[in-house]
């Protein structure tokens, strides 16, 4: 049998990449409204019993959380300019990762000490704490598919709920559109969401993880607009 040779001693291993791998499941992240009459937390056990009673398993916990930034007044030459936003998210399906989100503009992957830069850059840009919003809740493994239903809260209040479904064994978004949507209508019914923006743009393109960050964003920003919580200092 051949022998595996050793690391030499004092040796380093070789550090894993913080950067998810570029191809992801395709992943529809959408808003359920509260039941009528029920809480959020009594409208989510809704929810996961119906999957139950489909026969989906639980596979753990699962948190996406999202701080929101402001381009710091010192930086803006014109007294009436508008300030850029900028969110920087993490999801726990990539805990190397840290995803930097500008308004308008691209997403940015990094790895987690993208925080510590950002406490360093305070001078640029400042932190809304009062913004900062995050789904938290169960993962669910039904036969090929994958879903997460958390109550998203900002501060110690629940604000809403976020049903996030994944279908693994495809990597092409507008190919499993249907699946996904049918799936969804067995537990979400009349609430089944529309196609995602992001699957508009991807065409016949390989599903990134930062879609499915953009999709968090775009639920969180409406959730803020429902509670109609503005970003401080901004708007």
């Amino acid at each position: 049998m051949q022998q595996v040779p050793l690391p030499p001693p004092g040796a380093v291993p070789p550090r894993p990449s913080a950067r998810p791998s570029a191809d992801a499941h395709p992943r529809s992240v959408a808003q359920v409204p509260v039941a009528e009459g029920k809480s959020v937390q009594q409208t989510v056990e809704l929810l996961t019993r119906k999957l139950e009673l489909l026969g989906a398993e639980k596979q753990g916990t699962f948190c996406v959380d999202c701080e929101t930034y402001h381009t710091a007044a010192s930086t803006m030459g014109n007294q009436g300019q508008t300030g850029k936003l900028m969110y920087v998210m993490h999801n726990s399906e990539y805990p190397l990762s840290c995803f930097a989100l500008f308004e308008n503009g691209p997403c940015l992957i990094a790895d987690a000490n993208f925080d510590i830069l950002m406490v360093k850059l305070k001078g640029f840009f400042q932190n809304a704490k009062a913004n900062k919003i995050e789904s938290r809740g169960t993962r669910y493994q039904y036969c090929d598919f994958l879903v997460k239903v958390g109550t998203v809260t900002m501060g110690p209040s629940a604000r809403g709920i976020s049903v996030e479904v994944e279908y693994c064994p495809c990597v092409i978004a507008n190919d499993c559109w249907n699946l996904l949507m049918e799936f969804m209508q067995s537990f979400m019914g009349s609430h089944t969401p529309g196609i995602p923006s992001v699957f508009g743009t991807k065409h016949d393109s390989v599903y990134s993880p930062a879609d499915t960050v953009v999709q968090y964003m775009e639920l969180f920003n409406k959730i803020r607009k429902q509670q109609q919580v503005p970003v401080a200092g901004i708007r």
